[in-house]
């Protein structure tokens, strides 16, 4: 069981890794193609779907490393 946790956790990391680089720092993916970061915009599209999916993973990362913890070695 130990094993599959460690698995688990390894791959929402670089899960979690990949989401947050996808990220553009700044003010989204407007940025990239010319649009004006001074405007205030709303997550919307890919950015809101990578913002979402950063949290889930952050949340699963956070429980899977709880189990382990709780889980005696054998």
């Amino acid at each position: 069981m130990q094993i599959y946790l460690n698995v688990a956790q390894i791959v929402l990391s670089v899960a979690l890794i990949t989401v947050v680089l996808l990220q553009v720092k700044g003010g989204g993916l407007g940025g990239i193609f010319g649009q004006p970061d001074t405007v205030y915009r709303t997550k919307r599209g890919v950015e809101r779907i990578l913002f979402q999916l950063t949290i889930a993973l952050v949340v699963l990362f956070v429980i899977v490393s709880i189990i382990t913890l709780k889980i005696p070695l054998k």
